[in-house]
């Protein structure tokens, strides 16, 4: 879904899916070697449902299982409004974000762009009863690409490069980016870009966007930052050092009460977590191989010392 999931994650009213999707409950023990076998506390970990979100459900999930928790799960839950809704309600006690997007979705009016200023808005905005965790560097945000042949020709490494492109510049993204704030609006409010031509692609950053940018039939696309064909095509993506897009940095959301029994573990987690990470989960889960999720979780942990 990516982007497009997101931004109607908020809006979707899933309450009759949440409720299927909540039946789905599978239980995990500890894993063998891989840490306390004194079970610490229970923690209950859901997710959203695509396969990214549910590989982050389950690296998180199965490291503290590792450690001696007793970690269940309900996974593929729906739509923001519907898991964010259970762990509200208790019926889930950690569920992996993204930052900008959880933002947006509890305070409406948030602008905060940078991580810290989203972090210390998201803070803010979460009930009493839930914590955010600390961020990872990983991060699904939008991301604007070259090839890296237009790149090298025009000399880019960052949006503001643009400006210095001469002539006509088409930029492919969802119809939505034509006047969302960190759309178009943005490029010429926050970067001066006034050399923009607008051409919408409706596949959320997919195979026709990155066709497009491939045939030079358009020169930079929104392309999500976790999208495997960043790598596949050897896309160059554009920093953002304005902080145009929010940051959509991964975060575990927890309930409160048991935040102290279990932070210190996640927080070293996420500390391992890059987006080349995410990338790697999506190519996996998504491509050829069709892995499941919770291999591709464990792989990842015991690869980043998490579990023997």
């Amino acid at each position: 879904m990516k982007r497009q999931y997101r931004g109607i994650i908020a809006g979707i009213a899933v309450a009759a899916a949440a409720a299927l999707a909540l039946t789905g409950c599978a239980n995990s023990g500890t894993l063998s070697g891989g840490g306390s076998t004194t079970s610490k506390t229970s923690v209950v970990v859901g997710s959203a449902n695509f396969p990214e979100n549910v590989t982050l459900a389950y690296v998180y999930g199965e490291a503290l299982a590792a450690d001696g928790v007793t970690v269940s799960y309900k996974v593929n839950i729906g739509a923001r409004a519907a898991y964010f809704s259970a762990l509200q309600k208790g019926e889930i006690d950690l569920v992996p974000e993204y930052a900008g997007s959880i933002l947006s979705y509890l305070d409406k009016t948030a602008n905060a762009k940078s991580g810290a200023d989203v972090k210390t808005a998201l803070d803010a905005a979460l009930p009493k009863t839930l914590t955010a965790l600390e961020f990872s560097e990983a991060a699904d945000s939008d991301s604007l690409n070259v090839t890296a042949d237009y790149a090298k020709t025009n000399n880019l490494t960052s949006i503001a490069d643009l400006a210095k492109v001469s002539g006509k510049v088409i930029l492919a993204a969802n119809p939505e980016f034509e006047t969302r704030p960190d759309g178009l609006p943005g490029l010429k409010s926050v970067y001066g870009l006034s050399n923009i031509t607008f051409q919408a692609i409706n596949d959320g950053g997919g195979p026709a966007t990155a066709k497009a940018l491939q045939d030079n039939t358009v020169q930079v696309a929104d392309i999500y930052s976790t999208t495997p064909s960043i790598v596949d095509d050897k896309f160059v993506t554009l920093t953002d050092p304005k902080n145009l897009f929010a940051s959509q940095q991964v975060v575990p959301i927890v309930t409160a009460s048991k935040a102290s029994k279990i932070s210190a573990l996640l927080d070293k987690v996420s500390a391992k977590l890059t987006t080349k990470d995410l990338l790697a989960f999506n190519k996996r889960t998504g491509g050829d191989e069709k892995a499941d999720p919770k291999t591709v979780a464990l792989d990842w942990l015991k690869a980043n010392g998490f579990t023997k």
